[in-house]
C-alpha cells in the first residue's frame, strides 16, 4: 500500500512496475542488468477518489499521457530496489502536489509614499546623470 494522506492510499495492484535496462555511463554492465524501474499508475482505473482523479487530469505534466496514465522511470540509483522506492515516492509526490489548493494572489496597489520615493531616485538619478553632460558657456 502506498499512503498518500491519512485516508488515502493506492493498493499495490494498481501500480504496474516493470524492469527496464538504464541509460548512461555504467560501463559492460550497464548493457546486461535491468537496474531501471518503469512505473505506470492508470488514474482513470484508480480507486483514488474523484477529486483527486480530477485534479490529476486537470495538471499540465509530461509525465501523465493523454490517456490519464502516469509514467515515472526512475534510474538515479544503480539497484533496482531503490529506483523502486524512488519511483514510488516521486508518485507519491506527484498526486500530493496535485491536490493542494494554491492560494489565490490578492491584488495590491503600491503605497504613495514608495511611489513618491520612486519617483524622487528618478529625479536624483536623472540630475546626476545632466551634471556628466559637457560643459556650455
Amino acid at each position: 500500500m502506498l499512503k498518500i494522506s491519512q485516508n488515502v492510499s493506492i493498493a499495490d495492484n494498481e501500480i504496474e512496475f516493470s524492469a527496464i535496462r538504464a541509460q548512461g555511463a555504467g560501463g559492460q554492465n550497464v548493457n546486461k542488468v535491468s537496474s531501471a524501474i518503469h512505473l505506470r499508475f492508470d488514474i482513470h482505473a484508480s480507486s483514488l477518489p474523484d477529486f483527486y482523479k480530477q485534479r490529476l487530469l486537470a495538471m499540465k505534466d509530461r509525465r501523465i499521457s493523454k490517456e490519464g496514465v502516469i509514467i515515472i522511470k526512475a534510474q538515479k540509483f544503480r539497484t533496482r530496489e531503490k529506483n523502486h522506492t524512488d519511483a514510488l515516492l516521486r508518485l507519491q509526490e506527484l498526486i500530493r502536489g496535485a491536490v493542494v489548493v494554491k492560494k489565490s494572489r490578492t491584488a495590491t496597489r503600491p503605497t504613495k509614499a514608495s511611489r513618491t520615493r520612486r519617483l524622487d531616485s528618478k529625479t536624483r538619478r536623472g540630475r546626476t546623470k545632466e551634471l556628466r553632460g559637457k560643459i556650455s558657456d
